[in-house]
């Protein structure tokens, strides 16, 4: 008999959240994080942004999931008072020319069921009176969380329907037998291994390894990952208040565009920026020198910030499929018994909007097994 029914490599949100789901049908569970402690990576560094569901595909995973999740979170966030506000969001055009990209966004995302109004430059100004528009796509669902009180919720969870969350272990080798899979891991130098019926890869940064490692070809499948950079800098409290919610550009091909997010605190910051990192270094230092370019583009929908007005903040990495210049790949989620691998998920590529896509997830995956 395996020591675990099901293992969840990656203690992410997404991870955890498919623990929070899952424990209490298939026990027991673990859940192998490779550190300290659980979320520390894109988990924890990215917008906190609940998202609505207009950007992508219709009939994606990311549109269907996403605005799923956008329900479930709400109702995860009243039932067990995590800290979270329906702030609301506004995509202004900043120039007329920009009108048409709005409707087009307005039109992508009803088709994935969000509900949206466009507004005029008099409508958005009457809101935010300090940003460029002429004209504004308004979305009422948006809001913003905490990640970590959310993962804290999780975590509870899991581990209260009998999860072992374990931190500090790194998975280094998967073998799939007869009935079940060889796990072997790394903590503190030592290798240990546990055998378990199904496994579930959440691994974010280091899924497409994960795969790997379970004999599939990442190159072949189009599972390797490319890591892209995301830096926010930061207003001082004394012009934080200078908008009331989430302000964002028309999105250009690679990006939302560095928009305005306010936090739960009430602080104002501005990412994130896009930068591809072909070495796969897990560096989070924000550069000063991105100053004068992040001026740049905050001016775009706030004129009066200066670029002496901002101070470097967090930085993230997002695990994306397409590297750069390449049209915008959907998550991959897959049970892999095609390529022999019974009981073996793969999530790979679980970008943006992978926070507030998570309950769903959870319950996609708990489908497929």
């Amino acid at each position: 008999m395996a020591d675990a029914a099901l293992t969840v490599i990656g203690g992410g949100a997404v991870g955890l959240a498919i623990a929070a789901e899952l424990s209490r049908r298939h026990a027991p569970l673990y859940v192998l994080e490779r550190n300290p402690k659980y979320g520390q990576e894109t988990s924890s560094r990215n917008s906190e942004v609940i998202h609505a569901g207009i950007y992508y595909a219709n009939g994606s995973l990311k549109a269907r999931l996403c605005v799923e999740g956008n329900r479930l979170l709400y109702g995860i966030c009243g039932r067990h008072n995590i800290p979270h506000r329906r702030i609301t969001k506004i995509i202004t055009a900043t120039r007329p020319s920009e009108e048409s990209e709005l409707r087009r966004l307005r039109a992508l995302g009803e088709g994935n069921g969000v509900t949206l109004r466009m507004m005029t430059a008099a409508e958005v100004s009457a809101l935010e009176p300090q940003i460029v528009t002429a004209g504004g796509l308004f979305s009422p669902d948006t809001g913003i969380i905490s990640a970590h009180a959310l993962m804290d919720y999780y975590y509870s969870t899991a581990r209260e329907q009998g999860a072992v969350v374990q931190t500090r272990c790194t998975v280094v080798a998967v073998e799939r037998r007869s009935n079940d899979y060889l796990i072997t891991v790394s903590e503190g130098g030592e290798r240990s291994t546990i055998t378990s019926e199904r496994v579930i890869n959440a691994a974010g940064l280091e899924s497409d390894t994960i795969a790997s490692l379970a004999g599939i070809d990442v190159d072949r499948e189009g599972y390797r990952l490319h890591y892209s950079r995301g830096c926010y800098f930061s207003l001082p409290a004394s012009l934080s208040a200078c908008v009331s919610r989430l302000v964002y550009p028309v999105p250009t091909d690679e990006t939302l565009g560095v928009h305005a997010v306010v936090d739960l605190g009430g602080r104002l910051k501005f990412g994130p920026d896009i930068e591809y990192q072909e070495d796969r270094v897990a560096d989070y230092r924000v550069d000063e020198k991105k100053r004068d370019a992040f001026g740049a583009s905050v001016r775009r929908i706030l004129p009066h910030v200066r670029d002496e007005d901002l101070t470097p903040d967090i930085c993230g990495i997002r695990p994306k499929l397409q590297g750069p210049g390449e049209p915008a790949r959907d998550f991959l989620i897959r049970e892999e018994s095609g390529r022999g691998l019974p009981g073996f998920i793969n999530l790979v590529g679980i970008d943006s909007p992978g926070l507030t896509a998570s309950p769903a997830i959870a319950k996609y995956v708990g489908e497929m097994l």
